[in-house]
């Protein structure tokens, strides 16, 4: 009789329910639940309190909604048996944390600190803490702090050390308040099992934690800020344990919520682009595996520990037991291309889309793809929400240059789907420089599903080959085979995560493949977004960070008082 188990994937928008069979890693129902408070990032709910800027918050509540919205559904539509069902995974952006009471619920929910921004979730793409950022980088180099190699040499503001030490310093209240600090996804987990455990993916990409080191040390603490010295054994407290490790059984609360059976597998909680590692089949070096959505997060595996440049991280067994994991990424993708449909594609192409039909995407994509590599003239940066790797650098803005009065939007567009290739060439290329070898590309989420450009543009610029998954959700996938681990062979599931991507992982039969007259004409393109890149984005010239700085000030002051 065929098991099954559920995968949940956290998004910044969104959470998805996908029920798997584990006999082939076939998705029979999927439902997805859309954040009622969706990302906070102007005021907070209710209060109406003001927000800062770079702030992205998130409601809790909106996490067990999914729970409770999407799994039943699945279940109902299905038509399973739900004691078929085994165990449950989930995946989460990331770092994505949040304050908590002793008894594990989130200090937002209480009354007398809902009204503080700081007790609220921390979203990913909080990029307030950047001064905080800043301040450890800078005493880390200073004092030869081992573990800032292994993060490519920054420790990024979406991390869980600015986040906490920008509540300590803003809201000193709060953090004296919080018992610790939790990433949403071990919340979460928690939520279903009744067990807090900190999973080792998140720990160590987003919290510095090191298998062999632990966290960093109390005097690295003390340096930063005195009142942090005690920082890892209160508020970081909480064992650490692998991916696919059986965080406990489900509840009779949640059971009841949900329909499941109580006591099934439910597994350790996963960051959303590790997760999806293994549901492409991607389980041993030599390939990158590319989640691209809003965002693009660029996974490798190797064989030893290395330095690489602006990586987010390499931590031993963080995606794949045996292997060290590699994480890079760029900050927006997707995400460039909503702005401009949204806020820059003139009228006309607009009422051109809607008189053929189609979805403006689908329009500038065609009028797009009848371009060649560098006829418009145009070229963009990629940063418009700052560069994650190489540069970890958030205080950098995007870059359009080329355009003359006969620019049209298509050329724009192309431009942009350019730019975010060229930044995962660089990426490439810094894993290639250090000994990592990258033979083929992998890729999954909404991009590669609908923006065939967009992937032949990839393939050129990289000169590389490029898989796509087979499944619509695979984060969701991912999330279900450790589900499937965390159950065990004697529950019905696998003992490891190889044997679950033997079975269930799934990728398509059609390979994207580098047409060779545009791998030479982009090679000259991409020499000339290098020299851009390293331009603004290497300190030769920092307008991109004055400006920013002359805008938060504009923010910040007064109502009707001057900018200075």
């Amino acid at each position: 009789m065929t098991k099954y188990t559920i995968g949940v994937d956290y998004g910044t928008q969104s959470g998805r329910a996908v029920l798997v069979s584990l006999a082939d890693g076939k998705e029979i129902a999927d439902h997805v639940t859309p954040y009622k408070h969706g990302v906070i990032d102007t005021v907070l709910p209710d209060s109406g309190i003001e927000l800062g800027h770079e702030w992205a918050l998130q409601h809790p509540n909106d996490y067990l909604e999914v729970i409770a919205t999407s799994i039943p559904a699945i279940l109902n539509d299905s038509g399973i048996d739900p004691k078929d069902v085994i165990g449950i995974g989930i995946d989460f952006t990331a770092c994505t944390m949040l304050p908590v009471d002793a008894s594990c619920q989130p200090l937002c929910f209480r009354d007398d600190v809902k009204d503080n921004p700081h007790s609220w979730v921390k979203l990913w793409k909080h990029h307030a803490a950047q001064p905080e950022a800043n301040r450890i980088n800078e005493i880390a180099e200073q004092r030869g702090e081992t573990f800032l190699s292994r993060y490519g040499g920054k420790l990024s503001s979406e991390w869980m050390l600015a986040k906490a030490w920008q509540i300590l310093n803003e809201a000193p209240e709060i953090y004296e308040k919080a018992d610790m600090f939790v990433e949403a996804t071990d919340w979460v987990i928690s939520q279903l099992t009744g067990n807090f455990l900190r999973n080792s993916c998140t720990a160590g990409y987003k919290a510095v934690w090191h298998k062999q080191e632990g966290y960093p040390g109390k005097e690295f603490f003390q340096a930063l800020d005195p009142r942090l010295e005690r920082f890892v054994e209160t508020k970081l407290r909480g064992k650490v344990v692998p991916l696919g490790t059986k965080a406990g059984g489900l509840t009779k609360k949640m059971a009841a919520l949900t329909g499941l059976p109580e006591g099934i597998a439910v597994a350790v909680g996963n960051v959303d682009a590790h997760a999806a590692v293994p549901a492409m089949g991607v389980v041993e070096p030599g390939k990158m595996a590319m989640i691209m959505g809003t965002s693009i997060c660029h996974m490798v595996l190797g064989s030893e520990e290395k330095e690489v440049e602006g990586m987010c991280g390499v931590v031993e067994d963080g995606i794949i037991p045996g292997f060290y994991g590699y994480e890079a990424g760029q900050s927006a993708v997707g995400d460039i291309f909503e702005w401009y449909v949204e806020e820059a594609v003139p009228a006309y192409a607009q009422k051109a889309a809607q008189k053929q039909g189609v979805d403006i995407h689908r329009y500038l994509e065609a009028k797009a793809s009848a371009l060649q590599p560098g006829e418009s003239g145009v070229l963009a940066l990629d940063w418009w929400n700052g560069n994650r790797s190489v540069l970890v650098d958030t205080e950098l803005g995007g870059l359009l240059i080329g355009m003359t009065l006969q620019t049209k939007p298509e050329e724009i567009y192309r431009a942009l789907l350019e730019a975010t290739a060229f930044g995962t060439k660089m990426i490439v290329e810094a894993f290639q420089k250090n000994g990592i070898e990258i033979h083929e590309l992998y890729a999954c989420g909404g991009l590669p599903q609908k923006n065939k450009l967009l992937m032949q543009i990839f393939s050129d610029v990289t000169n590389l080959p490029i898989k796509i998954a087979d499944s619509k959700h695979t984060p969701a996938l991912g999330a279900a085979m450790f589900a499937a681990v965390a159950a065990g062979k004697e529950g019905g599931g696998y003992d490891t995560i190889l044997e679950a991507a033997e079975k269930m992982a799934r990728v398509k039969d059609e390979v994207i493949k580098p047409v060779p007259e545009n791998v030479i004409l982009y090679a000259k393109i991409y020499e000339e977004y290098k020299r851009l890149h390293d331009y603004f984005g290497r300190g030769e010239n920092d307008v991109m960070k004055r400006l920013k700085s002359l805008r938060t000030v504009s923010i910040d002051s007064p109502l009707g008082s001057p900018a200075v």
